[in-house]
């Protein structure tokens, strides 16, 4: 049975700009019924370990662990000693990773700049996985590359937003230390099948991002004409919103992982509302949808083929 963690996407920006400690949000994470929690480096007051030891001893006083780091690398910087500085950085953050007790690091391709390469922009990005897989194996911490669209922090939307770079970058690093995590929604706002990508990422997929999102003033066909939102890397009509309510079909996608034989994280991307309350209500709803679908899709063999 996958195992649920949650991710505040909601309170994102609160625990960067520290208007909620970590400490808080592990505390609010607790009362969700859920496994574990994800972090982003900004959420945490410093990378050192003495720091680190005291957030996992918070989360496992209240009985979470800290399976995956939201990690962030732009791996599409032209200049080769930016790129070096990002390498650097996240073999630090698997080193992090594993003294919060996780085994999973998210890694990204980078930002999609104006008048990038596609070649060579590629080659960066594989070229600076691969440097990091010596690493990823002495560290045991599997890096997971997401199909992303834009980091909070960053000023472009992802380069490998989409599926044909995406799965690019895949085929580019042959290691079982780099690994896919999906999320439907993100192929969705990319303009592509959530569920042919599904098919394609199962045989490496180690851990997923479970969110949902709704069209609020357009079409799925819109969204192969129109211009992204720079600020958000996606068409301003797209809407984030409590899982099951918006444009996934998770009783395929789980299904489908199910068949599959998939027993890694499932971490839950939700929490937005005007208010901690309304967000925190908005996660507990997407928990409890997602326990419900988790209990059926992976309870026996048969379930999975109802």
């Amino acid at each position: 049975m996958p195992r649920l963690a949650v991710f505040p996407k909601g309170f994102f920006n609160d625990l960067c700009d520290k208007k909620m400690s970590v400490w808080r949000w592990i505390e609010l994470a607790s009362t969700l019924g859920v496994d574990g929690v994800e972090l982003y480096p900004n959420f945490l007051e410093s990378l050192e370990t003495p720091h680190l030891k005291k957030v996992r001893a918070a989360a496992t006083e209240r009985g979470l662990e800290i399976p995956m780091m939201c990690n962030s690398p732009d791996f599409t910087q032209p200049e080769p000693g930016k790129r070096a500085a990002e390498v650097a950085r996240t073999r630090r953050m698997l080193e992090v990773t594993g003294e919060l007790g996780g085994k999973y690091c998210r890694v990204l391709s980078g930002q999609n700049r104006p008048g990038l390469d596609e070649g060579e922009a590629l080659k960066w990005v594989v070229d600076c996985l691969h440097q990091l897989i010596p690493h990823a194996e002495k560290t045991g911490i599997t890096m997971c590359i997401e199909n992303h669209y834009k980091d909070g922090l960053w000023q472009y939307p992802e380069w490998a937003q989409g599926t044909r770079r995406y799965l690019a970058v895949l085929d580019g690093v042959k290691s079982p230390w780099l690994c896919a995590q999906y999320d439907p929604s993100n192929a969705i706002v990319a303009g592509d099948d959530q569920y042919e990508l599904l098919g394609k990422v199962l045989p490496r997929m180690a851990t997923m991002q479970a969110s949902d999102r709704y069209l609020d003033g357009g079409t799925i066909a819109d969204l192969k004409t129109k211009d992204a939102d720079p600020a958000h890397g996606y068409a301003k009509f797209v809407k984030h919103g409590v899982i099951g309510n918006g444009l996934n079909d998770y009783d395929r996608i789980f299904g489908m992982m199910s068949r599959a034989g998939y027993d890694g994280w499932v971490s839950i991307e939700d929490g937005e509302g005007p208010t901690i309350e309304e967000g925190m209500a908005n996660l507990k709803a997407s928990v409890e949808f997602l326990r419900g679908k988790l209990a059926h899709y992976f309870r026996s063999p048969d379930a999975a083929r109802r």
